[in-house]
């Protein structure tokens, strides 16, 4: 049972692909918190998830849109707000793509062309939703646009390839667009670094299994879940968050901030 934290508030979840993913986790919680949204992913995406099955189960529509295009972006906030009836309360912008990840180039021998591709898909796709909602006025005054971080925007983490600088410069993008948005409009705009998890995305950066094994004996709270992410993320969409913007909120455990750890203390040998 929900809480009605998000009763009457309506949204765009981006980039829900099967049950493992935060975007589909969130889209289920919002649903259950009284939300009303619509549900989008890239054509391609949406072939390989299970889309139609989360809109059944949430009563939500689902228009196809490719992040990376202006002319789809329109068109999706556009044709969402009419079928929901109103200005977004929320947005979640869940997009995340490395061809040099999924081809497996090193860090050091990166394919520039695939470089473009992962900043374009996984941090410009930001700044074109937000510009694309702040000219088009879609957003209602104190609305919450969130997107999904990691701690390797912040600190060296060799798998995680050339998406961690795409990260970067998407949390760069929330503070500047942030700060013009909260400051003509109202409306927040954050990034969630979530600890590890084992999403689709997830799995193809190389050594992540191990990964998540070491984040959770270094976090004193352990990992955080897909579920428990959702729950925050839903927190954020919430009035109860109304002054939180321009942050990157961690949300994994505690690991972050840790050094080191007495369990690895003592797997070591310390």
């Amino acid at each position: 049972m929900g809480n009605n934290l998000l009763k009457g508030k309506r949204g765009i979840i981006f980039g829900a692909l099967d049950e493992s993913s935060i975007a589909w986790k969130t889209a289920e919680k919002a649903h259950e918190e009284g939300a009303k949204f619509v549900l989008t992913n890239a054509p391609i995406a949406m072939r390989m998830g299970a889309l139609d099955k989360l809109a059944a189960d949430t009563n939500s529509q689902i228009i196809s849109a490719d992040a990376t295009s202006m002319e789809d972006l329109e068109k999706l906030i556009s044709e969402s707000v009419e079928i929901l009836g109103g200005p977004l309360d929320f947005i979640l912008h869940s997009i995340g793509m490395s061809p040099n990840v999924r081809k497996g180039k090193h860090y050091t021998d990166v394919n520039y062309d695939w470089f473009h591709k992962t900043l374009d898909v996984s941090a410009m796709s930001l700044h074109r939703v937000l510009q694309t909602a702040y000219k088009m006025d879609a957003m209602a005054e104190w609305g919450s646009i969130i997107s999904l971080s990691f701690v390797a925007s912040q600190r060296a983490f060799p798998g995680y390839n050339d998406m961690a600088d795409a990260k970067s410069l998407m949390e760069s993008i929330t503070r500047n667009f942030g700060y013009q948005y909260g400051n003509s409009k109202n409306v927040r705009v954050n990034t969630i670094s979530q600890s590890p998890t084992l999403t689709t995305a997830g799995k193809g950066v190389g050594g992540f299994d191990q990964f998540i094994n070491f984040a959770e004996d270094i976090s004193p709270l352990g990992n955080a879940s897909a579920e428990q992410c959702a729950d925050y993320t839903v927190m954020m969409f919430s009035d109860y968050t109304k002054m939180v913007t321009m942050q990157n909120l961690f949300h994994d455990g505690g690991f972050s901030f840790t050094g080191i750890s007495e369990k690895v203390m003592t797997k070591y040998g310390m």
